[in-house]
């Protein structure tokens, strides 16, 4: 479970405070307008922004935590992948940082690639592969890594509507496969409703609890109808 208490995250002149539960092995979806603070809001989970106040995992404060230190995984928009390496060192970062895997791990990392979609790919470079296989290896990666916590800052916003919906349904059925708590930033409502269990909306520095999705959409803040511009 990750409890957020009186979370409150400071830059320059921005400002956002949170206090909530985030239901464990399930996706919750944060919303909001462009420059709002969600991604922000990521990256203070994740350790790379300072916060005041208590951020909790499993009852463990990790507030003083470095990045590394959490049990996160991060995957962005970007993927991160490194386009001098190919496809197998990419994923193999998740494990070791001086890629001097073991026979176990490389067997690994080609299960993850498999996981994904691309077994037998590992000996191609980024630039050989399109948009989607490139979001496909940066998820092997988080999936091999094994961290508890997902965040992810809008990964697949680049992609085309079908095949976002082919990502986002692996994207779930990995987390149920492991019982992950995933936050997903998205601009996209139907991302949300297609497979977010739970709804937090972000702006005007703050960042609302989780709602059941459904009830989110059925009964929406004025806010929420705001940024639908209902």
């Amino acid at each position: 479970m990750l409890e957020l208490d009186n979370l409150r995250i400071t830059q320059d002149d921005f400002s956002l405070t949170a206090d909530m539960v985030v239901p464990q092995g399930a996706t919750t979806a944060i919303l909001g307008p462009s420059g709002g603070g969600k991604s922000t809001f990521l990256l203070a989970l994740a350790g790379f922004v300072p916060t005041t106040g208590s951020l909790r995992w499993q009852g463990r404060d990790i507030s003083a935590h470095l990045p590394a230190e959490r049990p996160v995984s991060m995957l962005f928009q970007e993927h991160n992948l490194f386009p001098h390496l190919s496809i197998a060192p990419n994923v193999g970062l998740g494990l070791r940082a001086d890629l001097n895997l073991t026979k176990a791990e490389k067997t690994a990392v080609e299960a993850a690639l498999k996981r994904v979609g691309l077994g037998g790919r590992g000996a191609d470079l980024p630039r050989q592969l399109s948009g989607g296989e490139r979001q496909r290896v940066a998820l092997a990666r988080a999936l091999l890594r094994n961290k508890p916590l997902w965040l992810l800052d809008e990964p697949f916003a680049a992609l085309g509507p079908a095949l976002r919906r082919d990502m986002l349904t692996l994207l779930e059925e990995i987390r149920a496969e492991q019982q992950a708590t995933v936050l997903l930033v998205t601009h996209a409502p139907d991302d949300a409703r297609a497979i977010a269990q739970n709804c937090v909306f972000v702006d005007n520095g703050r960042a609302t609890p989780p709602v059941e999705t459904e009830t989110f959409f059925r009964q929406p803040t004025p806010a929420f109808k705001a940024y639908l511009g209902v």
